[in-house]
């Protein structure tokens, strides 16, 4: 498939493109956020791979309680090991433990996290993949981090000498692995440049699965809030140009057009670009869930949760 040629659908008749996008997609939490809903059962499709975030300052304990309650309603859990918050190799070992025999939990987004700042030895997520932990404590699924857009932290300078360094050294750790591994963005809003991007890192040798991160329904204001906060780079102009547009400012933004577009993309390239979809509930997780479930065509099983 050739980026250059890509061609934008139109969602409001490609609603179809839209769920066939979402089958399967995993979807983001953290405790405070699940704590506020009742029932996953009757929100998530079975089988709904659930991400639990680890932002710096959360208790593990609060991390394995939240781990071990999705757990205990039937969904598989995965949740993030921040190396920047991760004291040493031995705190590593003590979290992997705890998850692993308090809430059978055999999946991992390993990441260097948000601190700019160490809080111990550990930096990278070469380094915690690098100890052997997780397979040691029957770990089957690793996901490690992508940036189509870039990131700054890792690339001060710009370009992306430096995040691509990393993906090729995650690309032959997984291909000595014994866990299945993929990679897991930060969330984009516009298709062509993740294309561009997934095309280029495959031309690299970098053949993991792309769960391309995407933002679910939400005020624009919040979307713009988050996306300045996690450096999202050029896609971020598909917002500011939503917010000039007085009639859509005030409508909740909805990943419409970016899921069709990577339908189309998706059809034209084999095997595809972006394998599978990864919501961030940035307005909350039960908008994200009802997007979802409307375009699966599942509504009704989520009206009364």
């Amino acid at each position: 498939m050739s980026i250059l040629r890509f061609r934008k659908s139109t969602p409001e008749t490609d609603t179809g493109g839209i769920g066939r996008m979402l089958d399967g997609y995993s979807i983001e939490v953290m405790p405070r956020t699940a704590a506020k809903i009742e029932s996953f059962r009757e929100l998530l499709p079975e089988g709904t791979r659930v991400y639990v975030a680890h932002i710096e300052g959360t208790p593990i304990d609060d991390m394995v309680e939240t781990a071990k309650r999705i757990r205990s309603e039937g969904f598989p859990v995965m949740p993030h090991f921040p190396a920047r918050i991760i004291a040493d190799e031995a705190v590593l070992r003590s979290w992997i433990a705890r998850y692993r025999e308090e809430a059978d939990v055999t999946q991992a987004l390993v990441l260097a996290g948000g601190p700019k700042v160490p809080l111990g030895k550990l930096e990278s997520a070469m380094e915690l993949l690098d100890t052997g932990a997780f397979e040691e404590a029957g770990f089957t699924r690793l996901h490690v981090a992508g940036h189509p857009e870039g990131n700054k932290d890792i690339d001060p300078e710009g370009g992306t000498s430096e995040v691509d360094k990393a993906l090729l050294w995650k690309q032959a750790y997984a291909d000595k692995s014994s866990a299945e591994m993929a990679i897991a963005t930060q969330f984009a809003f516009e298709a062509h440049g993740v294309l561009q991007w997934a095309e280029r890192i495959r031309s690299m040798g970098v053949t993991l699965p792309v769960h391309l991160g995407i933002a679910g329904p939400a005020k624009l204001q919040t979307l713009i809030k988050f996306a300045i906060a996690c450096g999202v780079g050029p896609s971020l102009s598909v917002l500011q140009k939503r917010a000039a547009d007085i009639t859509k400012l005030v409508k909740p933004y909805e990943p419409d057009q970016i899921l069709s577009d990577l339908d189309v993309a998706k059809g034209e390239s084999t095997p595809p670009l972006v394998d599978q979809i990864h919501l961030f509930p940035l307005g909350g997780i039960r908008a994200s869930a009802e997007y979802a479930a409307r375009h699966l065509g599942g509504e009704e099983a989520v009206a009364g949760a």
